[in-house]
């Protein structure tokens, strides 16, 4: 199982308190598969993302950091009224 000890101590991520809640909502396997899942318009290509933080906006989780490949900026929306719906994570704040 991946956690955040998985992590380089350099690269552990800021959040607000809000988008902490809902990182921690999500289990751990579904959060590997959304920081793995990132589109690099510069890479052109699916990317993980690096050095990461976490904001909610408009009430979706927003993940930015950088390109693990070319470490250029990049960005991941988590729509938590999509992850509900398909039930990736229901212990909403």
């Amino acid at each position: 199982m991946w956690t955040l000890n998985d992590m380089p101590v350099e690269s552990i991520p800021k959040f607000t308190t809000t988008a902490a809640n809902l990182w921690a909502s999500i289990p751990s396997n579904s959060k590997k598969l959304l920081l793995t899942d990132v589109w690099c318009s510069k890479c052109r290509h699916e990317v993980t993302i690096t050095n990461f933080s976490g904001v909610v906006k408009d009430g979706d989780l927003l993940l930015v950091g950088l390109c693990s490949e070319c470490r250029g900026d990049v960005a991941r929306v988590v729509e938590t009224t999509q992850m509900t719906a398909v039930g990736l994570y229901s212990n909403l704040p």
